[in-house]
């Protein structure tokens, strides 16, 4: 585990809605077979790329030796464009997964996203064929619609809490029960949508599992 601080770097990606604002945080001494792309909550309920969840799993991705890729959906921060409800924010996060293909190529891409960034990242890895899928706290009664009954062919983390009233624990347990086979899902006890006191469980949460799923590849 690479605890130190990551070097960081803005960037500007180009997007099919324009140019994309990003960050790259990456480990001192990557191993260089992987790297993460993150996607943040909802654009229209203050969701950026600074989110403190997105920051959590960007530092779990570091800690495992990736560099990390966070990046605004179009029509927030300096990304152009607007708001396409999730479909335009899935191109988005393709043209990212892209970017960092070119950036490191060989490196197998895990792809996250927290809350309506979690529905995205689930949509694009459709296409993207991550080696990894996290998502946490989606949100799954959008997600089902997007997803058209499709899966992900992937290794998939579901992270959720128990109490949240975002995006309710119940909802995701149904429909994770419906699906054959089904992504991983942890539960957090006394834990709500934003994790908040929590984001150090989290974090734990997300590396020991795939740390755990490299280790069984």
């Amino acid at each position: 585990m690479n605890s130190s601080a990551p070097r960081r770097d803005a960037l500007t990606i180009d997007g099919p809605a324009g140019q994309i604002e990003a960050l790259l945080e990456a480990p001192r001494c990557p191993d260089g077979a992987r790297v993460a792309v993150l996607c943040h909550p909802h654009p229209q309920h203050q969701g950026t790329m600074t989110n403190k969840v997105v920051h959590t799993l960007s530092r779990s991705m570091n800690d495992l030796g990736m560099p990390a890729i966070r990046f605004n959906f179009r029509g927030v921060g300096a990304s152009e464009g607007t708001f396409a409800d999730g479909v335009g924010e899935t191109e988005d996060a393709l043209a990212v997964c892209g970017w960092a293909a070119q950036r490191y190529p060989g490196a197998a891409l895990n792809l996250l996203g927290f809350s309506f960034g979690g529905m995205v990242a689930a949509n694009a890895a459709l296409t993207a064929r991550p080696a990894q899928l996290v998502t946490v706290a989606p949100a799954v009664g959008r997600m089902a619609g997007l997803l058209s009954g499709r899966q992900p062919d992937c290794p998939w983390l579901i992270v959720q809490g128990d109490n949240d009233d975002v995006a309710p624990c119940a909802e995701t347990v149904e429909w994770v029960n419906g699906l054959a086979p089904g992504p991983e899902l942890v539960i957090v006890p006394d834990t709500g949508h934003f994790f908040h006191g929590r984001l150090t469980k989290l974090r734990e949460i997300v590396v020991g599992c795939l740390d755990a799923a490299r280790e069984e590849a």
